[in-house]
């Protein structure tokens, strides 16, 4: 049993809510975001919480929104694409590592429970992209789609805006890559496949780690492991371009980077890539509370090792380092790397992504004349 604090002051106890992991969920805490002028701490007042299903954990909500725009421009020289798009914001996928945590703090919502449970959609996706693909003077290049929150997370099963988004993609000939941890990619393969057979369309799958216990604490909505390289398997079987995306690396937690690249080629994948940990916000406090909770006894030295990696901080934004991190530790996870992939075979061929197919989008309902 679970113990707990009670204030000495009988006129105002309150029974605070212990440090634990909730089941399914990343994170235990709706942790303040940093625009918020006061912090809360969750204490338990003898009432049922309306937001929870029978087991206690959280439901999620889905949260319409009406988007500006939907391709997003990218100039950062440590990103390889140009172009990004992202039906979903927020992730039911709950890895407690993700870096777009933090932009749930600008619409006053937690980075934290509140990300893995307020998930907010992106109503008018297929009509933005299609306004925005069809006007004057657009050059098509290849967009990254789901570069943010996972765009097939659980939500799109019901709510289609991916399905959309490739639909769209598909009548258009326009190229596109998507980087996934959930089999939904498996029920586009109609539009993705015939998409592949001309370069246009290629898919990445994040694989963490093989450990499937670690996997369920780091991303605990997600695909297991085993389930992710059946994912690769089929999509190669259906001639789909893929590859294996090893992000984030995190010292002395999924130390098998090799393993995972030789599972990944044995499955059909044939580009590789990793970044480390990054702890932008308030990842940092959220990742180390996740530390706290289910690897005590060795989070100070995961933290110290993360740290030597970062110029001695939790986190350095600097375009150079950010991706790879620095320092001797760093260059070892490279060299690692490296030699696998190269001995395995990667990364030896790029998908082309040509844009000399593209034809802009008909009216909504229109078919194609010819």
């Amino acid at each position: 049993m679970n113990s707990i604090d009670r204030s000495t002051d009988t006129r105002t106890a309150e029974v605070r809510v212990p440090l634990q992991a909730l089941k399914g969920r990343g994170t235990a805490t709706r942790f303040p975001h940093r625009f918020e002028r006061d912090a809360r701490e969750g204490f338990d007042d003898g009432w049922e919480q309306g937001d929870e299903d029978p087991a206690g954990v959280p439901r999620t909500e889905v949260i319409w929104e009406n988007a500006r725009s939907m391709i997003t421009s990218n100039d950062s020289p440590d990103i390889h694409f140009g172009k990004s798009l992202n039906p979903y914001r927020g992730c039911e996928h709950g890895c407690i590592y993700c870096y777009a945590r933090p932009t749930h703090s600008y619409l006053n919502l937690s980075p934290g429970l509140d990300f893995e449970t307020k998930i907010i959609a992106k109503r008018n996706t297929v009509e933005l992209l299609r306004a925005e693909l069809g006007r004057r003077g657009y050059r098509p290049e290849l967009i990254a789609i789901g570069t943010a929150t996972d765009c097939y997370q659980p939500v799109e099963r019901e709510l289609r805006l991916t399905r959309g988004v490739i639909e769209v993609m598909h009548e258009t000939n326009h190229p596109f890559a998507l980087v996934t941890k959930s089999s939904g990619v498996e029920r586009d393969l109609d539009l993705i496949a015939p998409m592949a057979a001309k370069g246009l369309a290629a898919v990445y799958v994040t694989i963490t780690t093989l450990d499937a216990d670690l996997a369920r604490k780091l991303e605990p909505r997600a695909a297991a492991p085993h389930r992710r390289l059946r994912i690769l398997r089929t999509l190669a079987e259906h001639g789909v371009p893929c590859g294996v995306s090893l992000a984030p690396q995190i010292p002395f937690l999924n130390d098998d980077m090799e393993q995972v690249l030789e599972a990944a080629w044995d499955a059909g994948a044939r580009e590789a890539f990793y970044h480390v940990l990054r702890l932008p916000w308030e990842v940092a406090p959220l990742f180390r509370t996740w530390l706290e909770t289910h690897y005590p006894q060795r989070a100070a030295r995961v933290m110290h090792r993360i740290q030597e990696m970062r110029g001695g901080k939790d986190y350095d934004s600097d375009f150079a380092t950010r991706m790879k991190g620095s320092g001797a530790w760093a260059e070892l996870l490279g060299q690692r790397f490296r030699k696998t992939a190269t001995r395995l075979g990667f990364n030896q061929k790029k998908v082309a992504f040509p844009t000399d197919q593209f034809r802009p989008p008909g009216a909504p309902g229109q078919g194609a004349l010819f």
